[in-house]
């Protein structure tokens, strides 16, 4: 391979990231049904062409996003337990400040992943991209305790519809709203959750 392939290589992931990253952006912005090839490109400052180039329908578009969101979604948890000394009361707290982060440093961002994530109820071609997000997260409390999937599944299930609930909340609600809920939420995971 020659310098010359590295380099347009190199500029064809630019490009592609510059795209995923403007579609997030546009649907952040106008949401599900602003989202076209014209304003991602405007958005990404790329031809409009070019979207088609890298991927093959607004739907694999979506799906891409969605996925850079479960690499972000692993990223940020690892971040957590990096941080987070193995006791479920230290847990809580980190869960609940990230909880806070995202209804409120991080409002739009949460909005647009939600909407993509309830998007595939109506788009087949998203659902696998939005249960590997279920998956993962999943695979993160459990990391070989063995805790049992109905425990997982109700977890995650309280911690979305806290999110949906904050989104909506008048005033988002912070670290100290979170962290009473997320102690009982985390008590049939046991202190080694973390």
């Amino acid at each position: 391979m020659t310098a010359g392939t590295d380099g347009r290589r190199a500029k064809g992931e630019r490009r592609r990231r510059a795209i995923l990253d403007a579609t997030l952006r546009v649907v952040e912005r106008d949401g599900i049904a602003g989202t076209s090839h014209r304003a991602i490109a405007r958005e990404a400052g790329v031809p409009a062409a070019s979207i088609s180039y890298y991927f093959t329908g607004i739907d694999e578009l979506l799906v891409a996003t969605l996925l850079e969101s479960v690499d972000l979604l692993v990223a940020d948890i690892g971040r957590m337990r990096a941080r987070t000394p193995a006791d479920a009361g230290a847990w809580a707290r980190t869960i609940a400040e990230n909880l806070a982060l995202l209804v409120d440093g991080r409002r739009a961002r949460t909005i647009a992943e939600y909407e993509l994530y309830l998007l595939a109820a109506r788009r087949p071609a998203l659902r696998p991209a939005a249960r590997r997000w279920i998956e993962v997260a999943a695979g993160q409390v459990d990391r070989g305790l063995d805790v049992p999937p109905e425990v997982v599944t109700a977890f995650f299930a309280a911690v979305d519809g806290l999110l949906m609930q904050a989104l909506i909340a008048d005033e988002p609600p912070g670290a100290a709203d979170f962290e009473p809920v997320l102690r009982f939420l985390l008590r049939p995971l046991g202190a080694e959750v973390g």
